[in-house]
């Protein structure tokens, strides 16, 4: 331990938590901070015999660290060093120092919110930022105020990371201390490539460079790359180069067994290199031993949350430079290295800075009922490094809601009973109800299988999302490969495991109807958002109860199942479709009985677009899914005044059938109006005025109504009448009359729809007229269109003495040689108005 690169600060570390209850310590991989730095703090006075606990993101990390600790002291994990994890917990009577993965803290403090008997808790890695760490964050800083009175010596905080904006966790940790320690990097030389795309081969492109690297390097590689399936791809790739004995091809992820990952970080054999294909989790927090060589696709695959659908995709993403560095670090941890960054030195400076947090992208039903169960509803009162987001926030909350975790009185809301069932099972609450539940109808076994394939990669042939078919293999009735065997071993183990909580969690059961367990009724309690219907008779695309479509591929034969429960689907954001993985039948008789309470029952009074008309239904549905509809042969006229009101209202006056007299109506109305003539207050008929008081003048009329053609045959002048009373439905007659009477006599329709509205006269009807015609208390002037005797306008005008004593002369010029059997007097103004013809001369 003396030689390792931390030993130069722990005097620092002493010393500063001697005084002060927080500190930020910054060292890079492989300088020792996770074994040295707290058997180098478990003698210290201000520890005073309490334990120390050591959160660390991964398992086989937090395994690796507890008996890397063990070794120094000579002793065995379980005396003075332990560790817990999920479903493995190794600890003695004994034990000071306990290492443990991160969502264990969470029920620590849930079991124990004051931490009685810790003195120290250090958040190792940190800068990995899980949702797991910043929770177990928030909740240790609300527990040290809540408890801060009742402890009789303060519990401090150390936050242990390689690459950490310190800055920010110090102002959260109230401006706490930094240490920082440089560490022991030998030099990496950067090879980068040319300027790259995801769209292109990714698997090529590292086969070819893991090649390359072997030709040009004596060390063991490490590769990363964005996922298992990549991974899968580029062994099988390599495997046909057939390097023989001396290059040994490992793959290392978070869904290997723990022995498998040990091997994989062994040391190679005397004569061997290794060539270790990574996920992201191997960035930091394991040691692998003899790597000198770092090959990095730049990519990385994240679990996103979208609130929009309320569903995790796994998203590919560019690496932040933060995460490359720390990749690239691992090639100097034993001598002098070179990295291969897969993409151009200019893309590198494109990178963002630091990675997002998975609590800026993850799914909050874990989070969200643990806080609740710890009696806090709205997140933004703890103290966060990001606080989550407020719309995966209500997603989760929802959620939580459906599987009956969460219960409302008087408007408030929090965790029942059930739920704190949930929140006391390691599992993912949609996972610990369906357990739950399992359990309630008598078919634990059933429900912990279930469990187990859900929490662990899918090991089914591609093409065949039935899940029925992974669990024939877990029970033995289908062969496998010897590949997939140690995954059905470890499956199995898993399911045994959850049935060893089970048995141990206390709880009534209550007597239930008797019903006939399947995989998907037990799915559907787990994702009662994801029970999906078939568009079409024995078609391969789907709706979900959530509102999302998803298909399967046409060769699936769960095509055949009218219903189905999705356990796993994927794809693009902005895709109309997702695709579907994983799934399993479900009987439509399930909706009677066991899930009877997910169905609402609603009698509905709308205007179908389908079938453009009104019709009232009983509706049996879950979510967006309309399991049956029933015919209504009676609906009350209310339900049915509100469901036409409310089409008109989208749709728009463009429904009915406006007659032109009626057009003519409105305007008549509405330049009345607008010059607020007397005797005042008339009504707004524009469109937007008649929408606004469309139950005051529609309702009364609609009894009758259920088609469109109903709707046009309606009388709307009788309706439009009915606004006015009698005194103003006479002063509209006398302030706007329909027609105008011209000096010839005749009464000339008034166009109001026009605006200032138009009186269209033939010119000979307008001799002798020299004021311009007005209505509305003379507060109107008429536009008047004076007529050819071919009814074409030759002057608009709303000056008439100024038309006759100006441009009538030149008027008259033109077409008098046009239309010589029509008057056009020198004198217009003393001249008779006429509507016919110059009087034949008399015969001689």
């Amino acid at each position: 331990m003396a030689d390792l690169p931390i030993q130069s600060v722990i005097a620092d570390i002493r010393s500063a938590l001697a005084n002060v209850n927080e500190l930020v310590l910054e060292a890079p991989p492989g300088a020792g901070k996770t074994t040295c730095v707290p058997l180098a703090l478990l003698a210290e006075p201000w520890l005073e015999g309490q334990r120390i606990v050591m959160l660390e993101p991964r398992r086989i990390a937090a395994k690796s660290a507890a008996e890397r600790m063990a070794e120094l002291l000579g002793e065995r994990t379980g005396q003075t060093v332990g560790y817990r994890m999920r479903m493995e917990t190794v600890v003695g009577p004994t034990t000071r120092i306990e290492v443990v993965t991160e969502g264990v803290l969470t029920r620590m403090l849930q079991d124990d919110p004051s931490l009685d008997g810790i003195g120290l808790l250090i958040f190792d890695e940190f800068h990995e930022r899980s949702l797991d760490a910043d929770l177990g964050l928030a909740l240790t800083l609300e527990s040290r105020k809540l408890f801060a009175d009742l402890r009789t010596t303060p519990l401090k905080l150390l936050i242990m990371s390689a690459t950490l904006d310190g800055d920010r966790v110090s102002e959260l940790l109230n401006g706490a201390a930094i240490v920082r320690s440089l560490g022991r990097q030998f030099p990496v030389a950067l090879r980068y490539g040319d300027a790259y795309s995801p769209q292109q081969d990714l698997i090529s492109r590292v086969c070819s460079t893991v090649r390359q690297a072997l030709d040009e390097n004596t060390g063991s590689i490490l590769v990363f790359l964005p996922g298992q399936a990549e991974i899968r791809r580029c062994l099988s790739r390599l495997s046909e180069d057939h390097f023989g004995v001396s290059v040994v091809l490992a793959p290392l992820y978070g869904d290997l067994s723990l022995a498998d990952q040990r091997r994989t970080i062994a040391p190679a054999e005397e004569g061997c290199r290794k060539v270790v294909l990574a996920t992201s989790i191997a960035e930091s927090s394991l040691t692998i031993d003899g790597i000198t060589v770092v090959i990095d696709c730049g990519l990385s695959r994240v679990p996103a949350f979208d609130p929009r659908t309320g569903m995790n995709r796994l998203d590919t993403r560019r690496v932040s430079r933060a995460s490359a560095e720390q990749r690239a670090g691992r090639a100097g941890r034993l001598s002098e290295g070179v990295c291969y960054r897969l993409w151009s030195e200019s893309q590198n400076n494109d990178l963002l800075s630091y990675s997002e947090p998975e609590i800026a992208q993850a799914d909050l039903a874990s989070l969200c009922l643990q806080l609740h169960r710890w009696g806090m509803t709205d997140p933004s009162e703890l103290q966060w490094m990001d606080t989550p987001p407020s719309a995966a926030f209500q997603q989760a909350t929802d959620l939580l809601q459906k599987l009956g975790a969460l219960t409302t009185e008087s408007g408030v809301r929090s965790i029942s009973s059930h739920g704190e069932l949930m929140a006391g099972l390691p599992l993912h609450p949609r996972l610990a109800h369906m357990l739950l539940k399992g359990r309630e109808l008598g078919h634990t076994a059933l429900a912990c299988q279930l469990a187990a394939l859900l929490s662990d990669r899918d090991f089914g042939p591609r093409g065949d999302a039935d899940i029925q078919l992974r669990l024939d293999i877990l029970n033995g009735d289908v062969a496998i490969d010897r590949q997939s065997k140690s995954l059905v071993s470890r499956l199995q183990r898993q399911q045994q495991q959850y049935l060893k909580i089970l048995s141990r969690v206390q709880t009534r059961l209550s007597p239930v109807p008797e019903t006939v367990v399947d995989p998907g009724l037990l799915l559907a309690f787990a994702y009662p958002d994801r029970i999906a219907k078939q568009r079409r008779e024995r078609g391969c695309d789907y709706v979900l109860s959530n509102g999302r479509a998803a298909v399967l591929q046409e060769s699936d034969g769960l095509c055949a199942a009218p219903y189905i429960v999705v356990a796993s689907l994927g794809g693009t954001a902005g895709s109309r479709d997702d695709t579907i993985y994983l799934a399993a039948s479900l009987p439509v008789s399930h909706f009677d009985v066991a899930l009877a309470e997910l169905v609402d029952v609603n009698c509905t009074a709308e205007w179908s677009e389908a079938k453009a008309r009104f019709v009232a239904e009983r509706r049996r549905s879950v979510g967006a899914i309309v399991l049956h509809t029933e015919t209504l042969a009676k609906v009350s006229e209310e339900e049915k005044r509100r469901a036409l009101l409310a089409f008109v209202r989208r749709r728009g006056l463009a429904v009915f059938e406006w007659p032109e007299p009626v057009l003519q109506w409105r305007a008549r109305l509405s330049l009345l109006r607008q010059l607020a003539c007397q005797p005042g207050k008339w009504p707004d008929v524009s469109d937007e005025g008649l929408l606004e008081s469309i139950e005051d003048w529609l309702s009364p009329y609609l009894i009758g109504v259920n088609t469109l053609q109903d709707f046009k045959r309606l009388d709307l002048a009788k309706i439009m009448t009915g606004l006015l009373d009698w005194p103003q439905q006479q002063a509209l007659k006398t302030l706007a009359p329909e027609s105008f009477a011209v000096p010839s006599g005749s009464a000339k329709k008034i166009d109001y729809c026009q605006s200032p509205p138009v009186l269209a006269v033939k010119l000979q009807e307008m001799f002798g007229c020299q004021d311009t015609p007005r209505v509305a208390e003379g507060r109107q002037a008429l536009v008047v269109h004076l007529l050819s005797p071919a009814r074409r306008p030759l002057q608009v005008t709303q000056d008439l003495a100024g038309f006759w004593r100006g441009s009538y002369h030149d008027v008259k010029k033109e077409m008098k040689g046009r239309y010589p059997k029509h008057p056009w007097p020198d004198d217009p103004m003393t001249a008779v108005a006429t509507a016919r013809l110059k009087p034949k001369p008399s015969p001689k």
